[in-house]
């Protein structure tokens, strides 16, 4: 420690200057396999240097010189990325098995962020199911270093008013262009980061939003800067948002497969793909596959209820009496073919899950969309890269996606390397945000 005394803002500002940095906390990382999030190989026996949350810099051991003082961390085997970024997820909402707004309190938005974080998910957008208390927890992170997950959100989304889908406390209700302004104008008060509606007709049973509306939103969202998401299903849906200048897809299509013309005219106006596989397999998957409730690394976040739930047979019947249950699996594999098409096609993909919903569970379920990315047929390098570069590319964020010098240091340190097998990102030994070591979720059963 480096000692002084000054007189003045100024002169204890310039001997602070003088001291060399003498107050920065410095941490090193050493010996690590590096995987840097931008599709390259894994690089053996690297050093990190992190001054204050920042990545001073990243580089072979032996040519990392070690500042004096620093906290060293021996990271010997282990394989070190970006944290996980997803692009489409929820907070706030959930207690055990029901969704409420009476729940959303910044106590629970914060927990959720904390759950997220433990599974090496650094980033999340809460995407259109926000209430006020969002933005304290969102402001307060801004320009500091978080120990949580970092968010951003939408506030409250989009739907019109008396039909499909209903807003449930949660959105916000519009059915004149004059009412879209004004509830934009409205909303942007509190600076949301994105803007968010939903073009949703339960499979033909029910009307939803009509295009004029949509095409409002994202006029009114152009206008103040403000990105627009769209949740859609259809085909006919994700047509008429594209054209009227969406900023992102917050689903795959999942009615039909994709054609070159929504292909083309997405890849060229630059829309966004959140294809947030898990949320079909959620709606179904606990009706056959009961064995992940074993596993400790799903389960490890939820409380004893929500497990017991899941697994009483009236539950699992219920799931399978559910009429669109055979709908839901279908709708599953074309989410897949069409992620898989949307990518050779050259669409920009960022990793969504639309976890944080009921039986979505937040940070399991940004791991699961990983392996079905896998299953859908993309490599493991290619995955990587869409949850965390392209991610911070959604969000404009230069400081987040990569391991390079002058980011933040977020980061997802693994006991097995994922570019082998992308079930190893479960292998968690730790996590770092802003350089803050946060308790991790442990590593998955195997």
């Amino acid at each position: 420690m480096v000692l002084f005394a000054c007189r003045g803002a100024f002169n204890c500002l310039l001997l602070a200057a003088l001291a060399g940095g003498a107050f920065a906390e410095t941490k090193v990382l050493q010996n690590f396999n590096l995987i840097d999030g931008t599709g390259k190989s894994v690089v053996p026996n690297m050093t990190m240097v992190v001054v204050d949350g920042r990545i001073q810099s990243v580089g072979p051991n032996l040519r990392t010189r070690v500042p004096s003082g620093a906290d060293v961390i021996d990271l010997t085997g282990k394989f070190v990325m970006p944290g996980l970024i997803n692009a489409h997820g929820h907070v706030g909402l959930i207690k055990d098995l029901e969704q409420d707004p009476k729940y959303y309190t910044r106590a629970n938005v914060e927990q959720d962020l904390r759950t997220y974080a433990s599974y090496g998910v650094t980033t999340v957008v809460s995407l259109g199911t926000d209430l006020d208390a969002i933005y304290p927890v969102r402001n307060a992170q801004r320009g500091t270093r978080p120990s949580m997950a970092r968010v951003y959100t939408a506030g409250r989304g989009f739907v019109m008013r008396g039909v499909n889908p209903p807003a449930l406390g949660i959105r916000l209700e519009v059915s004149t262009i004059t009412e879209v302004n004004s509830k934009i104008a409205d909303l942007a008060k509190n600076k949301p980061d994105f803007i968010k509606f939903w073009m949703d007709d339960n499979f033909g049973r029910a009307k939803t939003i009509t295009p004029e509306l949509t095409g409002a939103i994202i006029a009114s969202g152009k206008k103040r800067k403000l990105p627009v998401a769209a949740h859609v299903v259809s085909l006919q849906h994700a047509k008429i948002v594209v054209d009227q200048g969406v900023y992102a897809l917050a689903h795959s299509v999942r009615d039909q497969p994709v054609d070159d013309a929504l292909l083309t005219a997405m890849k060229q106006r630059g829309v966004w793909l959140l294809p947030t596989i898990t949320r079909e397999s959620a709606q179904f998957m606990y009706a056959e596959k009961p064995a992940m409730l074993n596993d400790v690394f799903m389960t490890q976040s939820l409380s004893s209820q929500t497990v017991e739930a899941l697994r009483k047979p009236a539950y699992v019947a219920a799931s399978q009496a559910d009429p669109d249950y055979t709908r839901n699996k279908s709708m599953l594999d074309m989410a897949e073919r069409n992620l898989r098409r949307s990518f050779e096609a050259g669409v920009n993909i960022a990793m969504g899950t639309d976890s944080g919903a009921v039986a979505r569970f937040p940070g399991f379920a940004e791991h699961w969309e990983l392996e079905m990315m896998s299953d859908a047929g993309l490599t493991a390098s290619q995955i990587i890269t869409i949850a965390t570069k392209n991610g911070a590319q959604f969000l404009h964020a230069r400081d987040l996606g990569t391991i390079e010098a002058g980011k933040w240091a977020d980061l997802l340190v693994l006991n097995r390397n994922p570019l082998e097998d992308i079930r190893n990102t479960r292998q968690i030994h730790s996590v770092y945000i802003a350089g803050n070591k946060i308790k991790s979720a442990p590593p998955a059963v195997r």
